[in-house]
């Protein structure tokens, strides 16, 4: 099969497409030929060696896809033919890989049904991001109705996931954006934007309930600062812990994404439902992957990265 790997660290030229050997699908696992493959902000940190688990080399990239089941293995709940859309399985806590390619294995408990609703690219641009918002929101947080919550990073992938399922639940939304994406997050429901590139966000807000943080770097210990007492605040853009904050009256959190078909059904109920609307997609062929790095590496990404496979 063809699909997109690297053999050494650094910067996106290191990746090749060329030739692979096929998987095969093991115990209550399935083999899916890939339709389409999300590209995230933690491939480009993989490949560049920076992320917080190294892999070993060489190494195929990607964590989330759509695509048609076409191998079952023993014990998989899932049948020939069965168009599906999901995520990679863990491993010891570490998230495998292995979406740009035209075939994956995965555990067949971790996938969903696609439903006809949605095409495998919009399929995949919504099966991790969503994952992600939902249990750091609704899991992790614990958002409620009536509280303020501030985003950091409201126009990427998981932001603009999160912003909208924020407002769903009853939540006032301020959020961080450049001034090219703020038609983009009003649209998506924020109520008050902050432009980052401006406006220092610890001088413009304090005394929220919660902080969700989509952008590491050096915000998230700012953030603690904005939270009331008894807040909270949540970070999928650091290591395993957050840094450590002299308050001890707040929880910071690291939200631990389970890769279930329970959440990737409660994705699905939001966006069939209109709660959550598709983000922006942009979309790359397999053979174009540095490409679409080199996006995703830049500050300014609107929506989603999506490579078609077939």
């Amino acid at each position: 099969m063809k699909a997109v790997s690297f053999e050494a660290f650094g910067g996106p030229d290191v990746l090749q497409y060329g030739d692979v050997p096929d998987p095969v699908a093991g115990a209550g696992q399935v083999v899916v030929d890939v339709h389409a493959a999300s590209v995230n902000g933690a491939d480009w940190r993989v490949r560049s060696g920076t992320y917080r688990h190294v892999p070993d080399l060489p190494h195929i990239l990607g964590r989330d896809f759509s695509g048609v089941v076409s191998e079952v293995g023993p014990g998989a709940d899932l049948p020939l033919g069965r168009p599906v859309f999901g995520v990679c399985d863990l491993a010891g806590g570490v998230p495998l890989e292995g979406a740009y390619a035209e075939k994956i294995a995965t555990t067949a408990g971790i996938l969903a049904p696609k439903p006809d609703s949605l095409s495998h690219v919009q399929a995949a641009a919504v099966a991790l991001i969503g994952l992600t918002a939902v249990v750091s929101i609704e899991d992790t947080l614990r958002l409620q109705p009536g509280e303020t919550i501030l985003i950091q990073g409201g126009a990427g992938g998981v932001g603009g996931f999160a912003v909208q399922l924020a407002k769903h639940l009853g939540a006032r939304v301020i959020t961080t954006a450049s001034a090219t994406n703020h038609d983009y997050v009003r649209q998506l429901g924020a109520d008050e934007i902050i432009d980052y590139d401006r406006v220092d966000f610890a001088d413009a807000v304090s005394d929220v309930d919660a902080v969700f943080d989509t952008v590491g770097f050096n915000v998230i210990d700012r953030c603690y600062a904005v939270v009331k007492p008894g807040g909270r605040v949540a970070s999928i853009a650091v290591g395993a812990d957050l840094p450590p904050t002299s308050r001890d009256d707040i929880a910071p959190l690291r939200p631990s994404v389970r890769r279930d078909r329970p959440h990737l059904e409660r994705v699905l109920e939001l966006v069939e439902s209109g709660a959550v609307t598709l983000p922006e997609i942009t979309v790359y062929p397999l053979r174009d992957a540095a490409s679409a790095h080199r996006v995703s590496e830049g500050r300014h990404l609107r929506g989603k990265l999506v490579l078609q496979v077939r």
